[in-house]
């Protein structure tokens, strides 16, 4: 769902024309109805559209800012310095653990280390059993031959192949109402709009899903088949991305 279409649905929501949200925002009408057909050329400029986003969005009673941000994302971004920049929190990514390639060498100096455990315990177990039939052989018992087998080395086994991935998953359950965006990994939008509570969405993606989730910790997500829990809880706007190796195992 566009911007227009999001400012459009929630004012009928609230109940309210287009000459009450002009009477309460000072903005005119024709203005009001070519924002809400994603026509912002009326406004005057990138700085007063984002004004006026900010005036509509409290009027009709939906929190303004995801708005603005899609605005910022699909025309070129948000001018620096902009007073309102510290309102938001910076970009929270999920943190994952640095991957690390597997240590041979350590593995397998622990192999040797258990195989030579393991022959010491067998030598010692033989020379237990040798003294027994030395003190059968004195008593006048003959002690009956036998051999012992020589121990086997644990079979080593190499590590379990797993098959690559060949696409992102991303499944987003909305914990309460908020508002979302998801882009692929050629910008391509997948969704934008608001999702309600208990709404569930699932996105995929060859190499790269792209979030910017209106309200930390709004949201719960699940990666690759994996949950996450609810990024940026307590905190403002997220932005995150997933590609086809997230998230790295703990």
């Amino acid at each position: 769902m566009s911007i227009g279409e999001t400012l459009a649905e929630e004012r009928q929501r609230a109940g309210l024309s287009v000459t009450q949200v002009s009477l309460q925002t000072r903005i005119r009408e024709t203005v009001i109805r070519g924002m809400e057909a994603d026509d912002f050329s009326a406004c005057g400029g990138n700085f007063y559209a984002r004004g006026h986003i900010r005036s509509i969005g409290r009027v009709i009673g939906i929190d303004p800012e995801p708005l603005v941000a899609e605005f910022d994302a699909t025309h070129g971004g948000a001018p620096q310095p902009v007073s309102a920049v510290s309102a938001f929190e910076p970009e929270q990514p999920v943190a994952f653990r640095e991957r690390r390639a597997p240590n041979w060498s350590a593995a397998m100096a622990l192999a040797l280390a258990l195989v030579i455990i393991y022959g010491v315990f067998q030598v010692i177990g033989q020379s237990g059993g040798g003294e027994r039939r030395t003190a059968q052989q004195v008593a006048g018992t003959p002690a009956p031959a036998t051999s012992s087998p020589a121990p086997t080395p644990p079979e080593k086994r190499g590590p379990v192949a797993v098959a690559p991935r060949t696409k992102v998953e991303v499944r987003v359950v909305a914990e309460r109402t908020t508002w979302l965006n998801v882009r692929g990994d050629d910008g391509r939008t997948l969704f934008s709009g608001m999702i309600r509570e208990g709404d569930e969405k699932d996105f995929t993606d060859k190499k790269k899903v792209r979030l910017v989730i209106g309200v930390g910790g709004s949201v719960n997500l699940t990666v690759n088949g994996k949950d996450i829990g609810s990024p940026g809880k307590g905190r403002g706007v997220q932005r995150l991305s997933f590609d086809r190796d997230d998230p790295e195992p703990a």
